[in-house]
Parts: C-alpha cells; structure tokens; sequence
C-alpha cells in the first residue's frame, strides 16, 4: 500500500525512505555504522545534519563547519541524500517533508540546550526505530584523546586495552602546544576512565572479523578495471581525506588503500599519532564510498610483489611529505620506476594535524562541551535507572 505524506510524496510498498539526524562532527566509523544499520531497515537512507549555530547552542561548537559535515556524510557509502540545515529536534512534519517513512537513532540519547528528548515527537507518533551504538568510540572520546595527547589506544599484546597516559610524552606535547598557541591550563579529559556516561564514557573498542564483513563490499575488480592504490595513516578520516580518495578514485576503476600499522605511523608523524588505531581507521576508510578495498597493515614501501598482486595500475600519492623509509629509501621507487606513480592535488589541504589544532586551539571550550554533555547523559540515564526499578517492583 502506498504513503502519502504531507508533501505529496508518495512512497510505494517497495521503497521505505529511512531519516537519520544529527552533528555528524568528526565523522567516525561508530557514525558510520549506525548509518549502515539505519539503511538496512530500508531502501533510502536520508540524513539531516544540524547546523553550527544550533548545535553551538544545544551542545558546545563543532569541530567542523557545517560545510565540511555536510560533505563527509555525502561521502559514506551507505548515505542516499543529505538534508542541510536539519532542525535539532525531529519532528513528523520533518519526517513528511522528506517523505520518510521513520526516523533512526543509536540506543543513546540526545538532548537540548533545556534537557528535551531530541526525539520525543516521533517516538511519541511510533515512527521512531533503534540501532546499537557502536560501543568503544565516540566524537567526544577522540576529542579527548587529542587534549590528553595518550598513547594508550597504540599499546599492543596485554597492554593492548589498558587506559593511561604516557606522561613525559604528555609533559613534552602540551607544553610543545601550550607555546604554540598561547594557552595554560591543564588538561583533564581523554580516553577517560573518568567519564562515567554510558554513552561517551570510553569503552575501548574491540573489533570483530564480522564488524569488518559488514562495512566491505565483498566485491573483487573486474578484468578490465584499472585498479589504482594509495597508501597512508588515514588518521582521523576527514574531508582532506576524502577529497584526496575522490581524486584518486578518478584516475581508475577499483580504489584500494593501504593503512599502515600503528607503529610505522608513529614513527613518521611522532607524538601520539595516529590518534585512531588501526581497527579504527580501517573502518573509517571501509566506510568511505570511492573505496573498495582496503590493506591492513600495507608495507611503507611499494613493492613489486604488491604491485604484481594487486594488478595494480597506478599508484597515487597527495601533497603531504613523502618520509623516506628505513636506509634512506624511497617508498615509491618501484612504481616510479615501473612508471606507474601519480602525485595528485585534491584542491584541499587540510591534514590531520589541522584538527588536532584546532582541537588544541579551542581546547578549553572543548572540555567545557564534553564535561556539560556528559553532566546532562549522567542526570538523564540515572533517571531512567529509577523508572525502571519502579516498574520492576511495582
């Protein structure tokens, strides 16, 4: 049977439209996997993305524009459309206008500036669903890591999910930024086995084979595809990212993208880079649409047994230095000399040492969002816990 909405969209029996909402800021895999579980209930999956100004109001100031959010939520694989300057709470008429047959949010909860359910209007109307958050990140946790400057999510073997910070490192780093911008104060928040939310208080995450079955495409290049490989750290993934893939992606068929371990980042950007791990950035990069494989833990160097096994047919590199590897090497010299390299310019030079400053930067307005986010979770959960104690021993 078909829908009228409001509007005069109709939808078929066959085409259920899903809503999505939110600030989408420093898009994340957890983002991107509640958008992969909303567009499974459906055929269309349609985000709307607040803009600054509200979400400065109800919860603190982004960490990117909203053109930039706008942009990295068009870019998920799993996104049919994006719906700019979405109102902060969703209402029915947002939902008819869009023709949307039901909105879809994490099993976490959202509030205003004044503590009001986000969602309230359409859970009221039944037309909201839930999906599972993804436990172990969340946009406040990485802001974090970036203030603390830990090291902790790069530990391996037993102390692979230990939380703590590297303190000299620590002493070292702030005081390199506290120079750089002019700032003092202390740091308090990070990979924080403080929090106590259940929502953004950190879990570290854990990755599963299936969670990675689940952001793949599966799909194998065709005979007659030009494959093109780049390779990188992809920390962060954020428009510069993007951009650079896009580009890529143009000069061939089949996208595969090479992610370095944790190790070998660190030892060509230094600090705490990366600030994600591998798990996590393998499934920041998955979930992008220009790609369609991604290699775990790809050598710094190109080699020709990698060139021969990939059928690779060009290698791409962007605008950011080329470190050399071990004995003063080249990492691309075989596709160099094979000529088979590409440097490329996306038009966008923002890297991710970029956030990091701006992080930094903004760093106290920072910790002063993420501790009155977690103030209204806590009040909000606890609450929650009472109801459903009465309802038990009533």
């Amino acid at each position: 049977m078909a829908t009228i909405h409001q509007n005069g969209h109709e939808n078929s029996a066959q085409e259920i439209r899903v809503w999505c909402d939110g600030c989408y800021d420093m898009v994340h895999f957890g983002h991107a996997n509640s958008l992969r579980q909303a567009k499974a209930l459906g055929h269309k999956l349609i985000v709307g993305i607040h803009n600054d100004e509200d979400i400065t109001k109800n919860k603190g100031p982004p960490v990117f524009t909203q053109e930039e959010r706008y942009k990295m939520v068009r870019g998920i694989k799993w996104v049919d459309e994006v719906v700019e300057d979405a109102p902060y709470v969703t209402t029915l008429e947002t939902l008819d206008k869009n023709g949307c047959d039901f909105c879809v949010h994490g099993d976490d909860i959202t509030l205003t500036a004044d503590g009001v359910d986000t969602y309230h209007l359409v859970k009221k109307a039944q037309r909201y669903k839930e999906v599972s958050r993804t436990a172990g990140v969340s946009t406040t946790d990485l802001v974090g890591r970036m203030l603390l400057l830990t090291k902790n999510h790069l530990q391996q073997g037993d102390k692979e999910y230990e939380v703590g910070k590297d303190a000299a490192t620590l002493e070292e780093l702030i005081k390199k930024y506290k120079e750089k911008f002019e700032i003092s104060g202390s740091s308090q928040l990070g990979q924080d086995h403080t929090a106590r939310s259940p929502w953004t208080g950190c879990s570290q995450f854990l990755p599963t084979t299936q969670k990675i079955i689940q952001f793949s495409d599966g799909k194998p290049p065709k005979p007659t595809d030009k494959i093109v490989y780049v390779a990188g750290a992809f920390d962060l993934f954020h428009v510069g990212h993007l951009d650079f893939l896009e580009k890529a992606k143009s000069h061939g068929d089949y996208l595969i993208v090479g992610l370095h371990t944790d190790p070998v980042v660190n030892q060509y950007k230094g600090g705490n880079y990366p600030i994600m791990n591998l798990h996590e950035r393998v499934l920041s990069v998955l979930a992008c649409k220009y790609v369609n494989e991604v290699v775990i833990g790809a050598p710094y160097s190109v080699t020709a047994d990698m060139m021969e096994h990939f059928n690779v047919g060009l290698v791409c590199h962007g605008q950011t230095h080329i470190a050399c590897d071990v004995g003063n090497i080249d990492p691309y010299a075989i596709p160099k000399q094979m000529g088979k390299f590409q440097l490329i310019d996306s038009g966008n030079s923002i890297t991710t040492e970029d956030i990091v400053e701006r992080i930094i930067r903004h760093r106290l307005e920072f910790e002063q969002r993420n501790k009155k986010k977690e103030k209204k979770e806590i009040e909000v959960y606890e609450a929650m816990q009472k109801v459903k104690l009465a309802q038990k021993s009533g």
